[in-house]
């Protein structure tokens, strides 16, 4: 009873206890593809801090055995109880000598490969994927399907790891937790066709017949979430960059061409880095591999990138350029993670923002660096509005989350930690200017290299260089949830502004935040800046307002007064703060004439069309208002304007189809000749030598009158389609397209005419190129018929479709289909845990399909329903996802009382441009 006392008390806590701390392991794998299983051992060299009978580890669904841990003055010692507590994920080793000088803990270890892609995983591929055949390699004839080959008439598996969270305790007992960095020598036993990777280079191998041992380097001190096994069949491409980092991309045998795209991103990224941050990488190599099912988009394992096969492999022929831009992106975000996150790490879990935001921030700085014409910052506010949506919620949550149980993370790998995390290091940066912040990171990295930091130390840092209180300013930002919304009036002249916390719900909440407010008035030219620290702040604008009089040539009065009725005045310039605005009425006309005149520049249009959208769904604005506002960007050919434009649209329509169902053709009409200018600018077909932004715009107008249901685009898109079923490399229809017509397809596909799904899912089983299947799978829930997207969803329940790629059917659920989705989910639920698991891959049903429906009945429904089904991966998805359901119901609510609004959608959707 005392013993069992004893070791309960590491049970329910948050980090492991100091007893011991690790120093380094040595770990033996050997994974047995055909039996999905693996056994290994690992030995940890352990520093004894404090006198002890208990060694306290992370172990996860592991079987172990013979146990021992020998001092360092040779005694040994055999631990008298071994206890397995997969509730907490911890191993605890009782002794009855106690411990007093370090020593090496040595396990011997057994577990399953599974398939849920974590931990230490099979990759097992379709049978229906496409067949290609490989070279003859060690004498045995070889056939790859996707993740899985045959060799020799027998089907084997690949083996992967993905770690991060907590999850390299799933493959070998070990202090799971950031801040216990150790240097790793991983020793992997595999088959000898196949190719082994870790993170270090390879130190040896030995053949011993239809096997082989390959032995690593030992690595830097990282943490266990960092480590990283492959083994599979794969070709390879490499360069050799001027500092002397081999960089290697693994693909499918035969795909080794299309790696080369993302190859080039990391050379270039790894010199980028080394001169922004003034450490050069600390490896010797550096491996980008793909593997055809892993969860996320990839992972930044020291010195071995693993993605997925569709976030690094380009086509040539079949990428679209936004593949294009999304490889560069996340390449460049996942090296310089090298950096940021490997090479100085987060101390906790709590600071796992700083590790995201961060990578993401510099990503896009790469990114520019490298592509100046993409105009890439522009894009960034894409990015930034889906952090500003996901943290107007109250169910949102702090960058900064106060982590209890590691496991809890997998709640937070969201747009708050992501998105909002580098929008505000963003607005830092532009607050404390550009060197002043490259000094401050390199000096970070300098000072915290191998070690681990909490967010406070790089404040610190930024406070010493600057000369700023940056605790104090960024405290507000990171510690609490939400941000806020500026109130804007203009009294003569004085522009008063009041903040308070914006929310969705439309809840009024008061709160304070240290604001970087930047305005320009009338003129780019006219500027002013200053930090809003308390709740209200009043700034005179009259030496403003007079300049503008002095640039006028006439001194007529009435010239000066015409002159100041129509002075507009634009808070947030360039979007480049963390907050909304709301401009009292006569600033917001004048806001909506100076967009229409060309007055501004395409992030503070941008901002202003997505501050409406949001205060028009917390119903602060009507929606006579927004549709008014979007009027005014009839003439906009800028490619993140027009992709926010189409967004509010696909937003509006959603919650018309209920609030005014007998508006809705006329609504689509309207959003119709609002991007007829862009379409009619665009064309079909691309002219040689256009800009990158252009193919981006071709591809989401068209995509979205096919979705409005634009006859016309229809008719063409079908047209093509035509052809492509004749010739598959038809010109007509190229990659930059190609969903534009598979949408126009679904779109016409019924329960009585199923042509078109059937010449999409006949595509899909035929085709051997990823980026093809991508496209597809993306469109064939669309259809208007609910019946259709049913069909579509069971597919999902089969093993035709692999389990990372559930997303991409999930992303494109028709809005006919949504409440169809909701009760598919709800009659499936017991399969789809079976299938996919409790992780990532299962957050995906809640985040994509529950928050479909509209009504608050249906938000009770979904309540009751996983009341008794709840379990931690899903806890934080469902909160969010009903509160979202709540706030549409909301919206309809209000815009039902708008009972002049379908007169004014009747106008607009007969305005012609």
């Amino acid at each position: 009873m005392e013993q069992n006392q004893s070791i309960d008390q590491f049970k329910g806590k948050t980090r492991l206890p100091r007893f011991a701390i690790p120093k380094i392991y040595q770990l033996h794998l050997t994974p047995d593809l055909s039996a999905s299983t693996f056994s290994g051992t690992v030995q940890i060299s352990l520093a004894i801090n404090e006198s002890t009978n208990f060694l306290v580890l992370n172990a996860l669904k592991l079987v172990v055995q013979n146990i021992c841990f020998t001092n360092y003055q040779g005694k040994q010692y055999t631990p008298r109880d071994v206890v397995v507590d997969n509730d907490d994920e911890i191993l605890v080793l009782v002794f009855d000598e106690t411990l007093t000088v370090g020593g090496v803990l040595r396990i011997e270890f057994s577990g399953i490969l599974n398939d849920h892609l974590t931990g230490f995983y099979k990759c097992t591929g379709l049978l229906n994927s496409s067949i290609t055949n490989c070279q003859e390699l060690d004498s045995h004839e070889c056939i790859v399907f996707n993740s899985t080959y045959v060799d020799g008439g027998v089907k084997k598996n690949m083996a992967v790891t993905q770690f991060e969270p907590v999850d390299a305790r799933r493959c070998f007992p070990c202090w799971d937790e950031p801040s216990l960095k150790a240097t790793f020598k991983v020793t992997l036993t595999v088959p000898s066709e196949l190719t082994a990777l870790s993170n270090m280079p390879v130190a040896n191998e030995k053949l011993d017949g239809v096997s082989k041992t390959v032995y690593f380097e030992e690595s830097p001190l990282m943490s266990t979430y960092l480590v990283a096994v492959v083994v599979g069949l794969f070709d390879y491409d490499e360069v050799t960059t001027v500092d002397g980092v081999k960089v290697r991309v693994y693909c499918a045998v035969g795909k080794s061409d299309q790696g080369k795209l993302a190859m080039d991103i990391a050379v270039k990224s790894l010199d980028i880095f080394t001169k922004y941050f003034s450490v050069p990488y600390p490896l010797s190599k550096l491996d980008l591999v793909a593997v055809p099912e892993f969860s996320g988009g990839a992972m930044e394992n020291y010195g071995l990138i693993v993605y997925r096969e569709n976030e690094l492999l380009y086509h040539d022929l079949y990428s679209t350029a936004a593949k294009k831009q999304i490889i560069t992106i996340v390449t460049a975000h996942e090296v310089a993670h090298q950096w940021f996150g490997n090479l100085v790490t987060m101390e906790w879990w709590t600071h796992l923002w700083l590790n995201e935001g961060f990578a993401t921030w510099v990503s896009y700085m790469a990114t520019d660096i490298l592509f100046p014409e993409w105009n890439i910052w522009s894009e960034f506010l894409l990015d930034a509005a889906d952090g500003l949506q996901m943290d107007a919620l109250e169910k949102s949550h702090p960058i900064e989350v106060e982590i209890h149980h590691a496991r809890s993370v997998i709640e937070i790998f969201d747009a708050v930690s992501y998105k909002k995390g580098s929008a505000v290091i963003r607005m830092l940066q532009g607050y404390l200017g550009d060197v002043t912040f490259q000094k401050s990171l390199s000096t970070y990295i300098e000072r915290y290299q191998a070690q681990n930091a909490q967010t406070e130390d790089l404040w610190n840092i930024l406070s010493e260089v600057s000369g700023v209180p940056v605790n104090l300013m960024m405290n507000t930002w990171t510690k609490k949830a939400g941000y806020p919304v500026i109130h804007v009036v203009l009294i003569d002249s004085v522009l008063e502004f009041k903040q308070s916390q914006f929310l969705l719900s439309g809840q009024h909440v008061d709160g304070q935040w240290n604001v970087p407010i930047t305005m320009s008035v009338g003129s780019y030219e006219r500027q002013k800046k200053f930090l809003l620290e308390t709740s209200q702040g009043r700034v005179n604008i009259s030496e403003l307002i007079q300049s503008i009089g002095d640039d006028i040539q006439s001194n007529e009065k009435k010239h000066r007064e015409d002159n100041q009725q129509n002075l507009w005045v634009k808070v947030n310039v360039n979007q480049s703060g963390f907050y909304r605005v709301n401009y009292e009425d006569k600033l917001a006309i004048r806001l909506r004439k100076a967009i229409q005149h060309n007055c501004l520049l395409p992030p503070d249009k941008f901002g202003i069309l997505d501050d409406g959208n949001a205060l028009c769904q917390a119903c602060e604005q009507s929606l006579s208002s927004l549709l008014m506002l979007l009027d005014a960007y009839r003439n906009e050919f800028d490619y993140v304007i027009v992709s926010k434009m189409i967004h509010v649209c696909y937003d509006v329509l959603k919650i018309a189809m209920d609030a005014i169902p007998d508006s809705v053709n006329e609504l689509k009409q309207y959003f119709i000749n609002l991007l007829v200018f862009s379409a009619e600018q665009l064309g079909w077909d691309s002219i040689s030598g256009e800009d990158h932004s252009r193919s981006l715009l071709r591809a989401e107008v068209f995509q979205a009158l096919a979705t409005f249901d634009h006859d016309k685009t229809q008719q063409e898109a079908l047209r093509r389609f035509q052809i492509l079923l004749d010739d598959r490399n038809t010109s007509l229809l190229p990659a930059n397209i190609k969903k534009v017509a598979y949408v126009a397809v679904m779109r016409n596909t019924t329960t009585e005419n199923r042509t078109g799904l059937e010449s999409l899912l006949s595509f899909y089983r035929s085709s051997d190129v990823l980026q093809e299947r991508e496209k597809i799978l993306r469109c064939i829930a669309s259809s208007a018929d609910p019946n259709v997207v049913i069909e579509v969803l069971n597919i999902l329940l089969s093993d035709e479709i692999s389990d990372q790629d559930m997303i991409y059917v999930l992303a494109g659920i028709s809005m006919e289909g949504s409440e169809t989705a909701w009760r598919w989910l709800k009659d499936n639920w017991e399969r789809i845990l079976a299938k996919y698991g409790a992780g990532l891959l299962l957050t995906n049903f809640i985040s994509q399909i529950v928050p479909l429906v509209n009504s608050d009945e249906k938000a009770d429904e979904i309540e009751a329903f996983f009341a008794s089904r709840i379990n931690h991966s899903i806890v934080m998805n469902l909160k969010l996802s009903i509160e979202r359901i709540r706030i549409k119901a909301r919206w309809i609510r209000s815009v039902r009382q708008e009972h002049s609004l379908p007169d004014l959608i009747k106008q607009l959707s007969q305005r012609k441009r």
